[in-house]
């Protein structure tokens, strides 16, 4: 299956989820294939599949491999094993900001980003279906850019003066599991076996800088590669809320 039957399996899934369908079997996309090849693709042009995780390993280690072995090893990795996908821990590394505080990034394992590529590319256009159209942040064709300009058609058709900004301050570390769960149940993903695979993913262990393992019980890593899908789920209430109190005004 090419590339381009792929995307038109992407646009089927945005279309029923349009139509407001439920999506049940959503593993057997997740590991066709095609979507491995392109997740593979995906993540070779990211500039981050040079760094390593808490297994030393980048995407050099993967690209000594076939078509087929990558695909094996993904399936294996996500079904073959008695006790289900266990992810391996993440490596947490702390950036500096610029306010002299430091951001903790979570960098997964090169194989774990993967399986997330393979996740996100499923799940996205089942998303999008649901998401605001005010919406810009970590969405496919969508950009701080497009906000700017849509804010900027605002100011001066409507007559504006202010523009409100707000940080919900340490959202990634603190986005609630099973809220998350239930959210993406109510857009229709109630496929039982993706449902707890997201689960062990969210709950991977994180290596901390001095060795120490640490087992979360809330958040999604800054900078797994689900993890901004994810927060905007978490996010799409919130998103249609302000929508519903303020788009009319406009």
């Amino acid at each position: 299956m090419p590339k381009e039957n792929m995307q038109q399996i992407f646009q089927d899934l945005y279309e029923r989820a349009k139509k407001r369908e439920v999506f049940t079997d959503l593993m057997s996309i997740v590991l066709n294939r095609e979507n491995i090849l392109l997740a593979y693709r995906e993540i070779k042009n990211n500039s981050g599949s040079k760094t390593v995780g808490t297994d030393r390993l980048t995407i050099k280690d993967i690209e000594c491999l076939t078509a087929e072995e990558v695909i094996t090893r993904v399936n294996r990795l996500v079904t073959g094993r008695k006790e289900g996908y266990q992810p391996q821990s993440v490596r947490r590394k702390d950036i500096p900001k610029p306010n002299g505080d430091t951001r903790a990034l979570g960098i997964p394992c090169i194989w774990d980003r993967l399986i997330q590529q393979c996740f996100k590319q499923v799940l996205e256009p089942i998303c999008e279906a649901y998401f605001s159209k005010h919406s810009y942040g970590f969405r496919p064709n969508r950009s701080v850019e497009n906000a700017m300009a849509e804010v900027s058609k605002h100011l001066q058709l409507s007559h504006l003066h202010y523009i409100i900004e707000f940080d919900i301050k340490g959202f990634f570390d603190n986005v609630n599991h099973s809220k998350l769960i239930r959210q993406m149940w109510t857009l229709g993903i109630r496929d039982k076996h993706l449902l707890g695979k997201i689960k062990r993913i969210l709950k991977a262990p994180v290596k901390l800088p001095n060795g120490e393992l640490i087992y979360p019980t809330k958040g999604t890593p800054q900078g797994g590669i689900i993890s901004p899908l994810l927060a905007n789920i978490v996010l799409n209430e919130l998103d249609h809320w302000v929508e519903s109190n303020w788009e009319k005004i406009l």
